[in-house]
């Protein structure tokens, strides 16, 4: 009778494991080897157009960061919500899809990618790894023939707790709830590379490149967790991370959010190139 209790509990321990890590949003090659069998999921790819070309993933449509982002100064700032939803409809990516999102291999554009569809209101987004050995050991398909995708209909809802805009961080630089964080490298956060002017006052310097290991694979949650304990960033905060153009927030924001399950991450979207545009917005080296 009590080894009959011992495994129903572990049925039941595996039973409430099993959503949980399915919820998680990363995935290695056999998490999608599985999933990719469902015709709900879409692939993204954000490789670079001549990568694309190449190989990738079978039926992975291929998204352009770019297009995404409105012209002109200050660059990399995304576009209004009804545009975004144009494109990604006319590219056959619909809000009710369960999404995968990969790149070249470091997951920097991916980053940027799941924040922009977890904004736009998607609640299944993932990120698959890349990594060559697990996907040939996985068999997984590629090919270099582009995907024909119908169009379909994207819904925006977006999800304003996840952005920040200029007038937030202005109110918000002496909140002391409020931890700005960098993600930039140290010398354009010190403004000494000779392009960036230094960095919002108040904000710590943490490297989006230092959630991962060589290859791009991303370091293991504990790790991660003891890394920012010693940079200062605790769950208790409101945590907000900016870059350049947004586009290297997108990594911690996905980590933090996503695999950590810290409560309140927020990524600032015009970046530092939105908030050295003005010249009245005070800036520190």
């Amino acid at each position: 009778m009590k080894n009959t209790k011992q495994i129903y509990g572990l049925i039941l321990a595996f039973l409430f494991l099993v959503p949980s890590l399915f919820a998680q949003g990363l995935f290695d090659a056999k998490g999608y080897a599985k999933a990719a069998k469902d015709k709900n999921v879409k692939v993204i790819s954000v490789q670079s157009a001549k990568n694309y070309r190449v190989s990738h993933l079978r039926n992975a449509i291929n998204i352009d960061l770019k297009a995404l982002t409105k012209e002109g100064k200050p660059e990399g700032v995304l576009k209004p919500a009804a545009d975004v939803a144009q494109y990604l409809g006319d590219h056959g990516i619909s809000n009710t899809n369960t999404i995968i999102v990969y790149d070249d291999g470091n997951n920097k554009y991916a980053g940027r990618m799941y924040w922009i569809l977890k904004y736009m209101g998607v609640a299944d987004v993932k990120i698959l790894q890349k990594d060559m050995k697990a996907w040939r050991a996985a068999r997984i398909p590629l090919t270099p023939a582009p995907t024909k995708a119908s169009k379909a209909n994207f819904t925006a809802n977006t999800d304003a707790s996840i952005f920040v805009d200029t007038k937030w961080v202005k109110a918000n630089l002496k909140n002391a709830n409020v931890l700005f964080v960098d993600a930039r490298a140290p010398k354009e956060y010190m403004g000494t590379d000779g392009k960036s002017p230094g960095h919002i006052p108040g904000a710590i310097n943490l490297e989006w490149k230092n959630f991962g290991k060589e290859g791009g694979v991303l370091k293991s949650n504990e790790e991660i967790v003891n890394m920012l304990n010693a940079a200062g960033i605790t769950s208790d905060k409101t945590i907000v991370f900016y870059c350049g153009t947004a586009v290297r927030a997108g990594l911690p924001f996905f980590v933090l959010s996503s695999l950590l399950d810290y409560p309140n991450v927020k990524v600032y979207d015009e970046a530092m190139n939105g908030w050295s545009f003005d010249s009245a917005n005070p800036i520190e080296k």
